[in-house]
């Protein structure tokens, strides 16, 4: 191939010998060996070739493209005839060229020699590889025309300059070069010019110097401004709710962060199945004109790419344009039940059920009713949700009955609350996440203790919750931690008694090899009361299948009469090792200790340690503990499992 720097010999091949034979893989420091499948030949077919690479000191990436590029063509050889298998010899050497010059080598040599193969009659492809002198940017043209090239805009020109990606002594990768002019015209178009497009994108690549020189200019076209709003899809949610987080002055600005949160913001919603917002214009912001392009051949000129014809209606000049901005919705059901159905050893059997409705005689809000049962706990309640502020608010409000017989502790509530949550992520491109919860009630509780007495009392009290999480899945986190602070204070109504609680609760996951988990948690709580008639809920019980296994639910804590009541102080701690069998199943080894005490100083810990199994079903978590617990001296066997339905 004369005036491209590359080479192809070819020995002669043996077509039409039987054979049946395995290819096979292999890749080292200077040669890789690529083979594929299990070709059965007649005389008139050949078997895939078996391809030897020598990288010549290519890089690992490097390789990898040859070796990919290289390897789809000889999938396609698999019983071909024989001038077929020479037609695509012949492309595999251009496909290694041409994924060298995506890497920047523009005056790499490649040898492409032939041989038979050993019984099977295919051949052997022995790839060799001088890759030369890697090119790098020399020089950086980079224009801007449009109403971005005026004095009112010198600070954002300046800024787009230094955030382009591919400098000045870079190496000249095809990825690269892409993404960079990918990221130029993104930062371009999302805020003020939404019409912008590339009016040129040009690399001229000089393969014996091992340079590449890249001119770019990119057409800003007007500012745009945003103008009136423009509503689709609504039937029974009011117009007001739209309006309610799409909020902006006609004229301000165009951003397209502004519309990607208004819409997160209505997706956040249960009165919406989807929901869009855009610009009312007919095109795509950010539409490059120009197309990317492929790196140069050896000739080393990649041809200018003049602005391509501009799409119908695009506006020219600098003088700014407002466009409407619209939003199209499409609503979520008006009415929705659901129920599970669970069993643990904790509760038994448990039923639930829940029923929703949106929109609620004409106001965007939404109701929520439901009750759950189980042998040692019922509970019913009503709540009405407010749609979610524009700081990501949510707010509720709702009634509530609970009650519980557990441990000799029987407790029955009746409330009104008020809820409101709110939930940030930080900033850039972080998992970390942030909850904060607020929460006040106005309660009237029963309590009676077996075998000791009973009381009456009516409470207000107020909590505040900060959750901070960063972890790589939420409801299956293999590495990272969570980190929970709690407050909370309240008097009875009777008699103007304080109490107060505050809580820290953390855990943290590390990932062992490809399948293994390591998992440290724990718990610490104190109360201070001015009262003994203190709500059952802001006291603290232990023990069962979620804090101390071994253990009963909650059968640790403070004895009075027959009962178990909840105390001032709680500290628990966990540790456990899961290694996954596979995707879905799991065995895990831990060991839990902690107590509920009138006092962290007469703390009288409770240990129990075990082995479990983890189960994935497409219902829900399985887990089935088997834990010793120390101070009972007794062996239990611990599980949960959810339905949905």
């Amino acid at each position: 191939m004369p005036g491209d720097g590359l080479t192809l010999s070819a020995r002669p091949s043996h077509p039409g010998r039987p054979c049946i034979g395995p290819g096979r893989i292999f890749h080292g420091v200077r040669r890789a060996l690529l083979g594929l499948g299990v070709a059965a030949c007649a005389p008139a077919l050949a078997a895939p070739p078996e391809v030897i690479i020598d990288p010549g000191g290519a890089p690992p990436k490097v390789l990898q493209a040859i070796t990919n590029a290289v390897g789809a063509i000889t999938r396609l050889t698999e019983d071909q005839d024989v001038r077929e298998v020479s037609r695509l010899r012949r492309r595999a050497w251009e496909a290694a060229q041409a994924a060298l010059r995506t890497q920047g080598y523009f005056g790499a040599t490649v040898t492409l020699d032939v041989s038979p193969g050993a019984a099977n009659g295919g051949e052997f492809w022995d790839i060799t590889i001088d890759t030369g002198e890697r090119a790098r940017v020399r020089q950086l043209g980079l224009r801007f025309e449009g109403a971005l090239a005026g004095d009112a805009y010198a600070a954002r020109r300046q800024s787009l300059r230094d955030g382009w990606l591919l400098k000045e002594g870079m190496p000249f990768i095809n990825d690269d070069w892409s993404r960079a002019k990918t990221e130029l015209l993104d930062a371009a178009s999302r805020r003020d010019f939404y019409y912008a497009r590339y009016a040129q994108t040009r690399a001229v690549v000089d393969p014996e110097a091992a340079k590449a020189d890249l001119d770019v200019a990119l057409d800003s076209g007007p500012p745009v401004r945003l103008g009136e709003l423009q509503i689709i899809g609504l039937k029974r949610v009011p117009e007001s709710l739209i309006r309610r987080y799409v909020r902006y002055d006609p004229g301000d600005a165009y951003d397209q962060t502004r519309l990607e949160d208004w819409q997160q913001a209505l997706q956040s919603t249960t009165f919406f199945r989807g929901a869009f917002v855009t610009l009312a214009d007919g095109t795509t912001p950010g539409t490059d004109a120009a197309p990317a392009g492929t790196p140069a051949g050896a000739g080393g000129d990649m041809a200018p790419q003049a602005a391509a014809a501009q799409p119908a209606g695009r506006p020219r000049g600098t003088d700014p344009v407002t466009l409407p901005v619209r939003v199209q919705v499409t609503e979520g059901p008006a009415r929705y039940a659901s129920g599970s159905l669970g069993v643990d050893s904790d509760y038994g059997v448990r039923v639930e059920g829940l029923y929703r409705q949106n929109v609620v005689y004409g106001l965007p809000v939404w109701i929520e009713t439901g009750a759950g049962v189980d042998t040692k706990r019922q509970r019913a309640f009503f709540d009405v949700h407010l749609p979610p502020g524009m700081d990501g608010s949510k707010d509720s409000f709702g009634l509530l009955y609970d009650h519980s017989d557990i441990e000799g502790l029987e407790t029955s509530r009746a409330g009104l609350g008020w809820k409101r949550s709110q939930t940030r992520k930080a900033a850039g491109d972080s998992r970390v996440e942030y909850e904060v919860r607020w929460g006040a009630l106005v309660a009237y509780d029963k309590t009676r203790i077996s075998g000791d007495s009973r009381y009456e009392v009516p409470s207000w009290a107020a909590t505040w919750q900060w959750l901070r999480r960063d972890v790589d899945s939420k409801y299956d986190p293999r590495e990272g931690n969570l980190v929970e602070f709690g407050l909370g204070a309240g008097t009875t109504l009777d008699d103007g008694k304080a109490f107060y609680r505050s809580s820290l609760r953390a855990q943290q996951w590390w990932p062992i090899g490809e399948r293994d988990v390591l998992t440290l948690r724990g718990e610490i709580g104190k109360v201070w009361a001015h009262t003994d008639r203190l709500p059952q809920d802001f006291s603290w019980r232990t023990g069962g299948s979620r804090s101390i296994r071994g253990y009963r639910y909650q059968s640790i804590g403070l004895r009075r009469g027959d009962a178990v009541i909840g105390a001032p102080a709680l500290g628990v701690a966990s540790i456990e090792y899961t290694h996954y069998f596979t995707d879905t199943l799991g065995a895990n080894l831990f060991v839990d200790a902690g107590d509920a005490a009138a006092s962290f100083g007469q703390f009288d810990w409770h240990l129990g340690y075990g082995a479990g199994l983890a189960v994935r079903t497409p219902a829900g978590p399985f887990f089935v503990d088997l834990a010793w617990a120390q101070k009972d001296q007794r062996l239990r066997l611990q599980f949960s499992l959810g339905i949905a339905f």
